[in-house]
This record gives structure tokens, sequence and C-alpha cells, in this order.
């Protein structure tokens, strides 16, 4: 019995589908997009719901703020020219923008992995995981069009919602310049300093959570920044994993920092910088009254109680990017340097999880990444825009393990008192990428986007692949947008995740794997195919969109040990489909959505980490598809919310949400005492939520009162059973938090 109790991350904010919209400001053709497209001039409108107009004057700055008109117009052009490089023809895209996110229960105090659940197809799982269209992962990261490079954050979330004026998720089949990590591209911009202003944050409420934070936005000259930061402890950390309340042993403290400056050069260059910094301590949480029963004992106990187990994950993570903007005419590109350092530490229980478990790791992992990505768009008339780019990147990683077992005879009975088993390795990676599409303009309504991208890895192993992808976005009316799509992937398993462990050191311990083999990962290759209709009916908006995926060497993952680190793997084939649909309407004060979404995702025999699994598991697993552990077949949500603009009430928000989701899957008992698995699914649930916030004006003060799970549903996400799943995990119970807020 392993006693490493994690349960699935208590969600206190569920997903909607928010306003989305059309093209970018230079896309030369509306992107076809998933999400309801907005009235522009309504409030709480999706940043990218209409292009804006390039010609358009730009908005005086405040009073007071030190940056003439001029600059401010030049730092929009130069914002919508970085915009050209990226655009998401022919790619399903999902919008949300800041008011949008301080509209849903929690505000920007919620960590940013529940803003991505708030989007069609998006399904929860446990340590803060979330899966996009039926992926185990998957997510690329962009922070102002460069590239975030992966880290071994488990738990912790990295970036905060505090640093964000817009995202988008786009997904799909996506353009040439997306690749690698290609089952969601997560597309965040900063906030600006042209405001000039900041706010103080004091929340907190149910689980013992407080959480202080402050951000400020200013400008001087061509300079204009941005900073943030915020503090949060409570004690549900993780999640509970026995659907209590009030978890033993679930405390975190989470910091988090970020900054973002630049500076323009010229009408048509511009310098920035960006950087943050996070460091998160979490308990992991304990079940009540067990006792262990593998027959163990450590100089003579034998005898532990689960509730005092004191196992501990610290996770810590650095990034910058330095990146120069150029805008001449036709011709625009970025070019970036961009870093990531990220480290885990897991710290045991020793004797608890000998006695449990029959082994406990202490365990140490650092991974540094560093790349360079430069892109450009060139406009070679009305009916063409080239657009191609390079991205080279170095990740070298380190694990440190010290491994505590017995020793044990053939039968698996302990022969003498634990020693330990240390293991030291490091790797290098290093990936090329390069793409080269044509953006072409076939008629007034019709617009072809072609290419490809050539990706190389070589770590573990040694992998390439030649990539083709094309769009065709057809716009019969201003109000229906129609989109076709093709893309060949190629997705490399995650670097910093590959075990490092040698396996057969352990033969004849307590800690011996089910077999020896342990074939490296392998890069997963896909065929992805996409179509979608958009419809827009006065303000409401209606779209629906498919997909169908076939995979070869599937990459999933799993926790197979007793630290919290996930280990990839992958199935021989996998097949993947699934529909979506949105209706979304938005007008006045008003804001209401529904999304459903349905999705079926199997893979086929185990060709990698052999060692994880049980010869019972791969011997049905290589004959049979089975339900990745993952898989969600129904996911729903809906909301609406309501903003007073006269009388009294001006300047309340009203507003309430829900998750729905039929079940992550586990195993499936048969009569004869086997498991088909991941057969079986868990039990559906619904969660809903409340908020209701205040802003006085005249003293800048914002009150607000946020209610989760407001009929104190239980529910699990995870049961412990199933391919890779480590432990219980349940969703939150009722939460009640005030915040209080201060214009600066």
């Amino acid at each position: 019995m392993r006693v490493n109790f994690l349960g699935g991350v208590a969600l206190s904010v569920i997903a909607i589908a928010l306003p989305a919209g059309g093209a970018r400001a230079a896309d030369a053709a509306p992107t076809a997009a998933s999400a309801a497209t907005v009235d522009p001039a309504a409030p709480n409108a999706a940043p990218n719901a209409a292009a804006p107009n390039p010609a358009a004057p730009a908005p005086a700055p405040p009073p007071g703020a030190g940056n003439s008109s001029a600059i401010v117009v030049t730092a929009k052009r130069l914002d919508e020219a970085r915009a050209s490089i990226q655009p998401s023809l022919g790619a399903t895209s999902y919008g949300v923008d800041q008011a949008t996110i301080q509209a849903l229960p929690g505000g920007d105090n919620q960590p940013l992995n529940q803003l991505i659940l708030q989007v069609p197809g998006v399904v929860q799982d446990g340590f803060g995981q979330l899966h996009v269209r039926d992926d185990h992962n998957g997510l690329q990261y962009r922070i102002n069009g460069t590239i975030l490079p992966e880290g071994l954050a488990v738990f912790g979330q990295t970036l905060s919602p505090r640093l964000i004026n817009s995202f988008n998720l786009l997904t799909g089949a996506l353009p040439a310049q997306y690749g690698l990590r290609t089952a969601g591209i997560i597309d965040i911009t900063t906030k600006s300093g042209f405001d000039n202003k900041g706010e103080v944050t004091l929340y907190g409420g149910s689980h013992d959570t407080i959480e202080p934070s402050a951000s400020y936005g200013g400008s001087t000259g061509s300079t204009n920044y941005f900073a943030s930061g915020s503090f949060t402890h409570n004690r549900l950390g993780i999640e509970s994993v026995d659907g209590s309340s009030n978890p033993i042993h679930d405390k975190t403290d989470q910091a988090q920092a970020f900054g973002y400056v630049d500076h323009i050069l010229g009408d048509g260059d511009r310098i920035s910088f960006l950087g943050g910094y996070s460091n998160d301590y979490f308990q992991i949480p304990d079940p009540a009254g067990l006792q262990p029963t593998g027959g163990f004992n450590v100089g003579g106990q034998t005898a532990y109680s689960s509730s005092d187990l004191n196992e501990r994950q610290i996770e810590r993570t650095g990034f910058g990017a330095a990146s120069w903007l150029h805008n001449a005419g036709a011709l625009t590109w970025q070019t970036s340097l961009f870093a990531r350092y990220s480290e885990l530490v897991y710290r045991p229980d020793v004797t608890g999880e000998l006695l449990f478990n029959g082994q406990a790791q202490d365990a140490v992992k650092k991974d540094f990444t560093v790349g360079l990505q430069s892109e450009a768009a060139l406009k070679l008339g009305d009916s063409h825009t080239l657009r191609g780019g390079i991205v080279i990147t170095r990740d070298h990683g380190t694990s440190a393990t010290d491994t505590f077992v017995f020793p044990v005879d053939g039968n698996g009975v302990q022969t003498g008192q634990p020693f330990g088993i240390a293991e030291h390795s490091a790797a290098t990676e290093l990936t090329e990428s390069v793409y080269l599409q044509d953006e072409w303009k076939l008629a007034p309504t019709v617009t072809l986007n072609f290419g490809g991208r050539f990706d190389h890895y070589c770590g573990y192993r040694c992998e390439e692949q030649l990539s083709p992808r094309v769009n065709v976005v057809w716009q019969p009316t201003s109000r229906t947008t129609v989109h076709l799509g093709y893309a060949r992937y190629f997705s490399p398993p995650p670097f910093e995740n590959v075990a490092t462990t040698s396996v057969g050191q352990f033969a004849g311990t307590s800690a011996a794997a089910p077999s020896l083999t342990d074939t490296t990962p392998f890069a997963e290759r896909q065929n992805y195919f996409d179509a979608g209709i958009q419809q827009k009916i006065g303000p409401v908006s209606v779209s629906l969109d498919g997909y169908y995926r076939t995979s070869k060497n599937l990459v999933d993952e799993g926790q197979f040990g007793a630290p919290i680190i996930l280990t990839p793997f992958n199935y021989r084939q996998g097949r993947i489909h699934g529909v979506e649909a949105n209706v979304s309407y938005q007008h006045g004060p008003w804001l209401a959505y529904a999304n459903f979404a349905y999705a079926k995702a199997q893979g086929k025999d185990i060709t990698s980490s052999q060692f994880s699994f049980s010869p019972e598991d791969l011997a049905y697993i290589a004959n049979h598809y089975i339900y990745l552990d993952h898989d969600q077949t129904y996911t729903g949500s809906a909301g609406v919310s309501y903003s007073f603009r006269e009388g009294f009430l001006a300047g309340s928000k009203l507003g309430g949400d829900m998750l729905y989701g039929s079940g992550l899957r586990t195993d499936l008992a048969l009569a004869d005492g086997s498991d088909i698995p991941n057969g079986a699914h868990l039990k559906g649930y619904a969660q809903f939520n409340l908020t209701a916030s205040h802003k006085f004006d005249r003293p800048g003060i914002e009150v607000r009162l946020d209610v989760t799970n407001v009929a104190d549903h239980k529910y699990e996400i995870r049961d412990g059973n199933g391919v890779g799943v480590g432990a219980p995990e349940y969703g939150p119970r009722r939460g009640v938090f005030v915040g209080i807020t201060k214009d600066i």
C-alpha cells in the first residue's frame, strides 16, 4: 500500500467559455474561433473580439503620465506588429481579458490553471494539471510572443493572473510557427504601464487562506514598466485525499513576483525585458487513521499513524526574456533570448514511508534552459504574407536521489534493516526548429495558410521530423466563419521529467521494479484534423468545432514513484477525437455563456518506461486499446454575470458559474479478480460558484465576496486507481472568501 496521499486540485473557480474572437490586428483574414465574438463596444469584451483599427487614434495618456500621445500610438502600433508575426489563422482560439477575469469568482486571486479551465474542452485533474482536448499536457506558454520554456513545477503556478492583460488559448490545427507542444498554446499579453496606476489587495477566508498582493504599472518618456507580487498561504495547498474540508497536513506557502519593462528606440524599434520568480512550499496531505500493512519494521517499529506523515515538496522557478522588436513597413521581426531555471525538492518522511511503502526517496531535480527565438513576417502584397522563424534551445537537467529500501528475499519478505542507494545523474538536450509558411488570400473571403516546420532534438535519444501544415479560412458572410485544417505534429517527451533511475540497482530490495525493461521515451508523431464553424446572430455567437487525431508513440505521463514527479511513457498507437460547442451572449451589462465538449482518447501497447507497469497491465495493453487515464467523456460549463451601471448599485457586479465533468478514468474490476486498466470512470460531478463585488470610485476601493462549491458537494477527481495514478484526489468543499482592493 503506497501512502503518498495526494488528491485532485481543489478548484475554487469553475470553467466558462468566454468571448473570444476573430483575427488579430494584422491578420489578413479572420481567424476561425470557436468562441463568441462580442460587441467591441461592450464592457469586458475579449481583447481579440474585434480587430483594432491601426489608423485609429490612440487615447491620450492620463494627466501626469509623462508620456506624449505619439509614444502611446507607437507602442500600440508595435504591439499590433508583434501580433502579426504569430497569427492564429485556422486555429481554434478562445480569449479571456482582465475585465472578464475580475468578473469571475476569485478574480485574479486564483491560480492561472483555474482560469484556463474556464475554456471549452479543458478538463481538470489533480496536481493543478489540466488537459486540452484529452492530451496529457502538451501546453506551451508564450508571454508577449516569447516562448516560456517548460519547468519542473507540479503543484505550483509560475504565472499569476495579475500580470495578464489578456490571454488566448490556441488549439486545433495550428499554423507552422507553433510546434513541439501543440495541445494548446497559452498566449499571454502582459499589462502595460501607460495608465500609471496600481493596486494593493488583501484576500482571504476559508481553509485558512490569506493572500496579500500588489501591482503597479507606470511610464516615463519612452520607457514603460509593470510589476506585481503576491504571497499565498492556506491549508488546502494541494487537495483533500478523503474529501474532508480541512485536510491533515496540507499547508502551502507560495510567493510570486513578475516584472516587465520596455523602451521605445524609435518609430519602428522597441527593446523589452520580462522576468519572474516563484517559490512554492507544499505539505503532502495525509489521510486519517491508517496503519502500515506491508509487514515492514524499522528498528523494531512497525506501527505508524498515517496522520503523522510529514512529506513535503518545494518548487522554485525563475525565468527571463529579452526581446528586440523591429517594424519597417512590410517587414516585422522579433528576436528574443530566454532562460528558465526550475528546481523540485521532495523531502520524505523516511520512517513512515518505509513502513507504508517499503521505500523512501529524497529527491532533488534541477533544470536550466536557455534559448534563442527569432521570427519574422514579410508582406509581399495584398495576396501573400510570408512568415518564418527559428528556435534553438539548450536544456540541462540534473537529478540527485537518495532512496532508502529494505533488503528482501525472493518472496519480497524483509531480511534486514533499511539502507540507502544514492544516484546522481545529469544530461543535456539540444532542440532546433525552423519554419516557413505563406498566408495566401485566394479571394476576398478565402484565405489559405500553408507551410511546414522541421524539428530536431537530441537528448536521451535523437529524433527529427518535417511537419506540413495547411489551413483554409472561409468567411461567406460578415457573421459566418468556417475553417478546415490539417497539421502534422512532432512532440518530444518532456526532457526534465524523463526518468534517470537505473532500475537494475534496486533488484533484491523492496523498491524492485516489476521488470528491468526501461526503453527511453520516444517523440510523439501526430496527424491532426480540425474543422469548425462560428455564427453570429446579433449579440449571440454560436460555434461548433470537431477534431480527429492519430498518434504514433503517444506521450502520456504518470506518477509511479513516491516523490511527486511525473514520468513520461509512450503508447505505440493512439487515437483521440472530440467535439466542442459554445454559445455566448454579451450585450450591455449581461454576459452569459454555455459550453459542452465530448472527447474520447485511447492508447495501445506501452513501448517505453515499461518498468513502471505490472506485467499483467503490460500484457493487456499490448493487445487492447485502453482509455487514457485523463480521458473525460463529457465536460460542460455555464455562467452568467451582470454589471450594475446606474442607480444606487452602480459599480456592483453579480455572477455565478458552474462546471460539469462526467469523471476521469479508473480501473474496472472484473468478477475473476482481474482489472481492465482505465476501464471505468468515476462519478460525474457539478460545482457551482457565486461572486459579488462593488467598486467605490471616490476612495478607489473595491470589495468582493466569493463562495465556491455553494452546495458543499463532495466529489472525487481521482480514486487512486488507473494507469499512472498515485492517490485519491477530491475537489474542494465549500469556501467563503472576502477581498478588498485599494487603487494606488
